[in-house]
């Protein structure tokens, strides 16, 4: 069965998940984690997204964000193929980090919105990385604590956060801290990452109930939200489905960078993809190299088709420029 496309306009609010491949580590030690974390807040500034909520666990992660002018998916193609990247130089290995296709959900704010904070911002303490509630509020490693005002990082909407539960921070923080201390007896929260009718109605009594009076409702497992909400959402995505790249439209933009590049140094096309070292044909092929990722979010493996290197040469080049 084919996979379905993304809901990615930006300025959605979207419940991000990213794992390892076959559930492996994603983090070996402090400084993978911090990396992890620089690159996340770097990115988050540099593409104007705004993160409400993260949490970094061994084998996976989850972030509630929304996009910027970009969209989500040049986002996450950005940040993780350069973690991927470092990730693997640094431990001297090869292939795949993540699972090649993150989770994405789309989020009604007002239904979920503080939901899904506390639910994110738990996940440390139920997979018992942390202990307790007050080691939590000191993790680095979670948003929680940047709520919390234990921790700083400038790059969390914080503000955003707090103004959900109040007017003035100390009392907004005061509340937040008992909203997740709430959420603790709440256990895993299945409503919030499932799929079908559980998670646009947010639990079974209400699908029982609806199935029992012959009601039906409209649901997407790509949506977290009403079903009015899920037909709003489908609706804006219809309008906007034009504006992504077809496989087409990819090759021709991507010959139309490579052919100006070229022009631009009188290197052919012909010899930047022979593999050639020559000084021009480097240079021009870092800079074709870079600007597919960072502006365009190309794989790397069609790029490094189209300039006449290997995958992992590509990878290279963008690890040394970054």
């Amino acid at each position: 069965m084919p996979r379905q496309a993304r809901l990615d306009c930006p300025g959605t609010l979207h419940h991000v998940m990213v794992r390892g491949i076959e559930r492996r580590r994603i983090v070996d030690d402090d400084e993978d984690r911090k990396n992890f974390v620089s690159r996340l807040g770097k990115l988050a500034q540099e593409s104007r997204t705004a993160i409400y909520a993260w949490a970094l666990l061994t084998n996976h992660a989850h972030m509630l964000l929304r996009s910027g002018p970009l969209g989500l998916s040049k986002f996450m193609r950005r940040f993780v193929t350069g973690y991927a990247v470092t990730y693997n130089l640094r431990h001297h290995r090869y292939g795949h980090l993540f699972q090649n296709r993150y989770k994405s959900i789309v989020c009604d704010a007002d239904s979920y919105f503080t939901e899904l904070v506390r639910y994110i911002h738990l996940n440390p303490l139920r997979v018992k990385l942390v202990g307790s509630l007050s080691e939590l509020e000191r993790y680095p490693y979670s948003g929680h604590g940047v709520i919390a005002g234990r921790i700083q990082y400038d790059w969390q909407d914080r503000d955003y956060v707090l103004g959900w539960f109040g007017k003035r921070e100390k009392e907004a923080m005061g509340r937040y801290r008992e909203f997740v201390k709430d959420g603790v007896a709440l256990g895993r929260r299945p409503e919030l990452v499932g799929g079908g009718l559980v998670r646009s109605l947010g639990e079974w009594s209400q699908v029982m109930s609806l199935r029992g009076r012959g009601n039906q409702e409209r649901t997407d497992e790509r949506i977290l939200g009403s079903g009015e909400f899920v037909n709003q959402v489908l609706s804006e995505a219809e309008e906007k489905v034009q504006q992504q790249y077809s496989i087409r439209e990819r090759k021709n933009l991507m010959e139309e960078i490579i052919a100006k590049e070229c022009q631009k140094e009188q290197v052919s096309v012909v010899e930047l993809r022979s593999g050639s070292r020559r000084g021009a044909v480097s240079e021009v092929r870092q800079r074709i190299t870079l600007t597919l990722v960072k502006e365009h979010g190309m794989p790397m493996a069609e790029i490094a088709r189209q300039v006449g290197v290997s995958t992992s040469a590509v990878s290279r080049i963008y690890s040394r420029r970054e």
